[in-house]
């Protein structure tokens, strides 16, 4: 044993709080034994999940392998919870005591199929990929799941262990309604991870988000023949594509707005009556998203007006900024420290050479090695609908090196790289990272407690729960395709 790992491993081993020990270190190895002993499932499970990348509420047989997995390892398994036909909620319970959560995703992205090559090469007849790792991230909370539970009964340690399968991470907002349900009440803490191209635990915060569709509807008629007939959808969706860009001025600069034209008509010649825009606002403060929202809304209903169309709108998405828990930071860093970076074999290593040198960023590939000193991470960035619960319930993740390093997320190296092996060894890290923190928590109720205080400062004592996408139900089809036009021209 080396000078490090000694260290590392004392470390680990040291006090969670003044009363409660951790896992003591022959029950610590049997779990990461048991993380290897059933990691011909976790390959199994994610290049499966990889190659159906069935994109957000529409992760049938995703959802349902998770499920099947979870059932025979001895879960019972609740499914279509909240709503959401593909999330499900699987528990183990021993006796009274602690309830510890772990969240699995499984959700691909729109447009981005690709092959595990290190060049880019798209999979004929496949439109989506797995750009951010969720094929990894939902079998790794899997089999960390159930070490977790092999552990408790090996040990007779009271409490409960829940995996929730949350669909629709990628703008469906899943987890909010999860929360909505009152789902996360009696949970005690929560743990997830995510896919990256580096190790560690963050506690920056994410931005909090509102999504939505805009839909315009006009007059068609013959865009030659009888223009002043017909009243352009389209050129309300353009209307309120400047207005919002005046409106870029005037709110906080750290606003970001995005928007695409999702439908826009079917042909030059046809005043089209429909047209639709996708909109995100996003700050790291949920209550300036709110505002710039409503503004959007107004610049979209006065768009309207002014080219004689009506408009509708539906807030698809919406999710708070992370609140992370610096208490449990703690713990989780000091067992990935533990458990280590990733080993990559020569032929791994050439693959990700051959990679690297498609990104425009070049990172030292043996970082993935270090798990590296905890440090709070920048504010701002992306959204993800784990920070919803993250205001409710004491939560912390971590990020696994998954992806040759350099690679930015919803990427097509990001794709190729969640299909690979050195995926899958990211994953394991990830596994064993989550199995010794929730078995450290069940351990100290003292952490437990601590944590609760840390969170109940932080969102301040008047805090109420009020979910940025109101009380609508889930969105499940926010992935399929606008309706064509139906109508066909009679003249050109």
């Amino acid at each position: 044993m080396t000078i490090k790992t000694a260290l590392l491993l004392a470390a680990a081993l040291t006090p969670l709080s003044a009363h409660a020990q951790g896992v003591p270190e022959a029950q610590r190895s049997a779990m990461l034994a048991a993380i290897d002993k059933h990691a011909p499932e976790l390959e199994s499970t994610a290049k499966t999940i990889w190659g159906w990348s069935e994109v957000g509420y529409q992760e049938n047989k995703s959802s349902a392998l998770l499920q099947a997995r979870l059932k025979k390892a001895g879960f019972a398994v609740t499914p279509g919870v909240a709503g959401m036909p593909t999330a499900f909620v699987a528990s183990f319970k021993q006796g009274s005591g602690p309830v510890i959560g772990i969240l699995a995703e499984y959700d691909a992205l729109p447009g981005l199929a690709q092959t595990t090559a290190p060049t880019k090469t798209a999979i004929p007849g496949k439109a989506a990929g797995h750009g951010c790792g969720h094929n990894l991230f939902g079998a790794a909370s899997v089999e960390a799941a159930i070490a977790i539970r092999e552990w408790m009964i090996a040990n007779k340690v009271q409490g409960e262990l829940r995996v929730y399968g949350s669909p629709a991470e990628e703008g469906g907002s899943g987890k909010v309604y999860l929360v909505r349900a009152g789902l996360f009440d009696d949970v005690s803490a929560v743990l997830h991870w995510h896919p990256g191209d580096a190790n560690g635990v963050s506690t920056g915060k994410s931005m909090a988000n509102i999504s939505g569709k805009f839909r315009f509807h006009g007059i068609s008629a013959h865009a030659a023949a009888s223009p002043d007939k017909g009243r352009s959808a389209l050129d309300g969706v353009e209307v309120m594509d400047v207005a919002v860009n005046f409106m870029r001025e005037h709110i906080p600069s750290s606003t970001r707005i995005h928007n695409i034209i999702t439908a826009g008509g079917e042909a030059p010649n046809v005043v089209p009556d429909f047209a639709e825009s996708y909109y995100y606002v996003r700050n790291v403060d949920p209550a300036i998203v709110r505002d710039v929202w409503a503004r959007v809304v107004k610049a979209a209903e006065g768009s309207a007006m002014a080219t004689g169309t009506t408009v509708d709108n539906e807030i698809t998405g919406g999710v708070y900024s992370m609140l992370a828990s610096e208490t449990l930071a703690k713990v989780m860093t000091r067992n990935l420290d533990a458990v280590g970076g990733e080993q990559w074999t020569p032929q791994e290593i050439a693959w990700a050479t051959e990679l690297q040198k498609t990104l425009p960023t070049q990172k030292p590939l043996d970082s993935v090695r270090q798990t590296g000193s905890r440090e709070r991470g920048p504010d701002g960035g992306g959204s993800t609908d784990v920070s919803d619960i993250s205001w409710t319930v004491p939560t912390i993740g971590l990020n696994a090196a998954t992806w040759v390093p350099g690679t930015p997320a919803h990427s097509w190296q990001a794709v190729a790289a969640s299909g690979s092996s050195i995926g899958i060894k990211g994953a394991a890290v990830a596994a064993k990272t989550i199995a010794l923190t929730a078995a450290d928590l069940f351990l100290s109720p003292e952490t437990l407690a601590a944590a609760k205080a840390e969170l109940d400062k932080a969102r301040g004592p008047a805090f109420q729960y009020d979910a940025l996408l109101g009380k609508r139900a889930p969105a499940l089809d926010y992935r399929k395709p606008t309706p064509a036009w139906e109508g066909t021209a009679k003249s050109n």
